[in-house]
Order: structure tokens, then sequence, then C-alpha cells
């Protein structure tokens, strides 16, 4: 398998998890979503950037950035609809400086 092509984020989440209100988090499941999955998802669904502006930002092909948005969706989905804690950690990334 190749190596992963650093992917580049410009924003790094404050809190990194997300869970249901009335649950301890060690009595949970959790979901991880890496750095680049959180950003593909900020920059699609947030900015509202067509796939391939954003990933021209992210310095990677759009149809990586397609893999990774739909990969970060369906653990989103699985999080909210089974109830699971959403950890945001990890990846091959580094942050943009403004």
């Amino acid at each position: 398998m190749r190596p992963k092509k650093t992917r580049w984020v410009k924003c790094v989440p404050g809190e990194r998890c997300f869970k249901p209100l009335r649950k301890p988090l060690n009595k949970l499941k959790g979901v991880y979503l890496t750095l680049d999955e959180f950003e593909a998802v900020r920059l699609a669904c947030l900015e509202e950037l067509k796939q391939v502006d954003a990933a021209k930002l992210m310095k990677i092909s759009r149809p990586t950035f397609s893999r990774i948005l739909t990969s970060a969706q369906r653990k989103i989905a699985d999080g909210l609809v089974n109830i699971k804690a959403i950890r945001i950690e990890g990846g091959c990334c580094k942050v943009v400086e403004e």
C-alpha cells in the first residue's frame, strides 16, 4: 500500500469529542473522525466549496477528497443514528498557518 500523502487543514477543532448528553463517555462506543475528514466536511458542507476547489486547498486530488468526505459522512451518520461518541483525532495532516 502506498503511504498517504500529507493533507493540509486550516481548522483544528477545539473540542475533540462529541457525545450524547446523558451518557458517560466510558459507556459509549465511539466513532473516530480524522482531522482530514473533519476538514473535508467543513469545506464541503459548511463552506459549500465544490469538491475540486476543496481538494486544491487540502493539496489532494478530487477523487481522494471525495473518498475522505464519504468516509466522514458515513462515520458521522453512524455516530448520530447509533448513539455513539464522535471523536476527532489523528490523520496525516499539517495545519495551514494563516
